[in-house]
């Protein structure tokens, strides 16, 4: 899957259509809370902008109803930007096809950027409206995505915008090099042992992830309240656990296909509430007793997994082992999180919790590669192919 990048593109003069992820959180007053998103982003707009390139950079925000709402607008992230490149003018449109974009992205010069607005608050985003990207496209002479969270989705900015554009310079930004670079290579050529490591709540969010890694890897390790239903098709006591009884029949075919591959937890860290101070208890996995619910992997799981992972050549990490926001049943996810930070594997960390459990605990600098795409992660480790990344030109 070896795309073009920025690098490989004469921007001097030019203007380059960028689709960043600024979908940053903000509080209730509009201020940003974190801005890793827009840094991650800062290598690709450095890159045109030092080249005398122009930069139309294009995001959604949040969820809006597909028209204009003040607390979804990207002004905040266009003032953070304008901040974190002082030698740029940064410009900030308040429409995003309108008179005010068409006016700035005309009036723009070389080394200087506009950010348009919020690309939900028209409809033609979520539809991939192809009026709606033809004028989008018709702002720039290169398009560049750089917006890996969003690459599993056909919103007009990812697909029929650079489908418009055709003809023209089609690239990656170095995030999503890096992204497909790391996700790619560790399933189609994995150091072994390989092992990955899969969380949340519920088997349905990951039985194709579970399906195709079980093809590719060393070990799958089961952790968070997944974990509770595979026990439930093995005839154990659950409690009142979080389970899908309607995914047994899928459970035990996960059990019987990946065989002696699927590990799944030995104990269980149990609480008849679901509060930090509730009354705990630790039992063997399956033995959940009544009016208790399991809400992370016991210590001897904890132990076992940690063991896994130290002999491992590469990990794979997306989602949780337990209550991770609520100690202390965020144990079994420190545990993990410790474990391959210490490692000498190629480490992956899928977006959304696993990449904030990392973060929180100081070990992002520890590992190979965190994701900024936990949905878009998820799709590349089931297998899936993205339009919005197929149709880049090849390197």
């Amino acid at each position: 899957m070896a795309k073009k990048t920025i690098a490989n593109v004469d921007v001097a003069g030019k203007k380059v259509l960028i689709r960043v992820d600024f979908n940053v959180p903000l509080d209730e007053n509009g201020n940003i809370t974190d801005d890793r998103r827009i840094r991650m982003a800062l290598p690709t707009i450095e890159s045109v902008l030092e080249r005398g390139g122009q930069v139309v950079l294009m995001s959604h925000l949040g969820r809006p109803k597909n028209e204009p709402d003040a607390k979804y607008s990207l002004k905040p992230a266009a003032v953070r930007l304008g901040e974190l490149l002082p030698n740029a003018k940064v410009d900030f449109a308040t429409d995003t096809v309108g008179a005010d974009a068409e006016a700035k992205v005309a009036a723009l010069t070389d080394g200087n950027v506009v950010v348009l607005e919020n690309l939900r608050f028209q409809a033609g985003e979520k539809k991939g409206d192809a009026d709606f990207a033809a004028k989008l496209a018709s702002f720039a002479d290169v398009y560049v995505n750089d917006a890996f969270g969003t690459c599993h989705r056909t919103d007009a900015s990812m697909v029929a915008v650079p489908e418009a554009m055709a003809g023209k310079p089609r690239v990656c930004g170095f995030l999503v090099e890096k992204e497909i670079k790391y996700l790619t290579d560790a399933i189609s050529a994995p150091q072994r042992p390989f092992v990955a490591i899969l969380g949340g709540a519920k088997v349905s969010d990951k039985i194709m992830v579970i399906k195709n890694l079980l093809g590719i890897c060393d070990k799958v390790l089961i952790g968070g309240a997944m974990a509770y239903t595979f026990s439930l098709a093995q005839g154990g006591k659950v409690g009142s656990s979080l389970v899908e009884p309607d995914k047994v029949e899928l459970a035990n075919e996960l059990l019987a296909s990946g065989g002696d591959k699927l590990v799944l937890p030995i104990d269980t860290h149990c609480g008849d509430a679901f509060s930090s101070d509730c009354n705990k208890e630790i039992v063997a996995a399956g033995e959940i007793s009544d009016g208790f619910e399991g809400l992370d992997i016991g210590p001897k799981t904890a132990e076992m997994y940690a063991n896994l992972v130290k002999d491992a050549k590469t990990v794979v990490w997306n989602g949780p082992m337990g209550v991770c926001e609520m100690p202390p049943f965020d144990a079994g996810t420190k545990a993990v999180a410790e474990a391959i930070a210490a490692s000498d594997s190629i480490s992956i960390i899928g977006g959304g919790d696993s990449a904030a459990a990392i973060q929180k605990l100081g070990f992002a600098d520890k590992v190979s590669h965190v994701s900024t795409g936990g949905g878009a992660s998820l799709a590349m480790l089931e297998g899936q192919k993205f339009a919005a990344v197929e149709l880049l030109d090849e390197a």
